[in-house]
């Protein structure tokens, strides 16, 4: 039996005032404020990103944006995935693919199916179960960028995703040179529980958000989906089991849910150097998940007291430490691979 996974303290992101608190940092996260700054900041990367649809496998189509140098050598190429509901335009996407693309690499924002601007693409609705679309759509970029080494980050959903491709990836032969996941999802219905039994804020941001999403996919393919019952459903566990009734071949919730799960010894055969990035004060992603995790070799687990969700603002200019952390976490796999400058 392998050890639970080790960890690494990072004393140096260490919130002061108000940002010390763990809801403080989860909503300023994805404020309209921090949108704003984000957006400025990030103008050129965002404009700049050239649109790709790339091949989920089966005839599935999934939509990103690639950020490339095209008049200087690149660093490698860094593929972000958002979490749930977000997009490749989430505030904290841009600001990590900016901070990266400035740093010298090109970037490639994913979005999963039914995410962003791509509802239109596919007939069937997103579920997190769909995994073989995204490895294959990591293999298409990989395949048709020549850019190396690649490097895969994802936040949330998004990192569970990153972690679950780097299962699959070198038997599919992609060359994942390092993942780093931040605040992954690890059990699924601690997740939910976690939104349904904390403030309410959370649990309304995320089922707006889904709502959206849903009256834009039936939208789309109105003669395939009528989810006014849905509506009237209270609860993001209920809600997630009238679709997986409906929508998915799985026979229960619960075989949805362990479908995607990463608890216990699941990452025990992860070969891809890997970093896991959890904040103890986490208010979506209980903390206690990560202590249940079974290492491979390939696995580091940072820690830090602070951070909230996938957020870590060191100010109130809204400037992420995770954003220098990813950098430098792509720097050291290049140094450590013999590649340095």
């Amino acid at each position: 039996m392998h050890p639970v996974v080790t960890e690494q303290q990072l004393p140096e992101f260490a919130p002061g005032g108000l940002l010390a608190n763990r809801h403080v940092q989860s909503l300023a996260n994805s404020s309209a404020p921090r949108k704003l700054l984000i957006h400025h900041r990030a103008r050129e990367f965002r404009h700049g990103g050239e649109q790709w649809i790339l091949d989920g496998g089966g005839g599935v189509r999934l939509l990103g944006f690639y950020n490339r140098h095209k008049e200087r050598h690149t660093r490698g190429l860094v593929i972000l995935f958002h979490g749930w509901e977000g997009s490749s335009d989430s505030n904290y996407i841009l600001s990590t693919g900016n901070q990266l693309f400035n740093a010298g690499y090109d970037v490639f924002r994913l979005n999963f199916r039914d995410h962003g601007p791509s509802h239109h693409l596919n007939r069937e609705i997103f579920h997190s179960n769909r995994l073989d679309e995204v490895v294959n759509a990591v293999a298409d970029i990989c395949g048709k960028i020549e850019t190396r080494p690649v490097y895969l980050a994802g936040f949330s959903l998004g990192g569970n995703f990153a972690l679950r491709t780097g299962l699959r990836a070198p038997a599919l032969g992609i060359p994942l040179a390092r993942i780093i996941a931040v605040c992954p999802v690890i059990v699924p219905v601690h997740v939910l529980d976690s939104l349904e039994s904390g403030p309410a804020i959370y649990h309304r941001y995320f089922v707006k958000k889904w709502q959206t999403s849903l009256r834009i996919k039936q939208r789309y393919f109105p003669g395939q989906y009528e989810f006014s019952e849905w509506f009237r459903i209270s609860g993001l566990k209920d809600q997630t089991q009238f679709l997986v009734e409906r929508y998915t071949d799985y026979e229960s919730v619960q075989a949805y849910f362990d479908g995607y799960s990463l608890h216990g010894d699941r990452l025990v055969n992860l070969e891809v150097p890997t970093t896991i990035i959890a904040s103890r004060d986490d208010p979506v992603i209980p903390y206690s998940d990560f202590e249940g995790l079974v290492q491979p070799p390939s696995i580091k687990l940072v820690t830090t007291q602070n951070g909230g969700h996938c957020s870590f603002m060191k100010d109130w200019r809204f400037n992420s430490w995770i954003d220098q952390f990813m950098e430098a976490e792509v720097e050291a796999a290049q140094i450590g691979a013999g590649r340095g400058n």
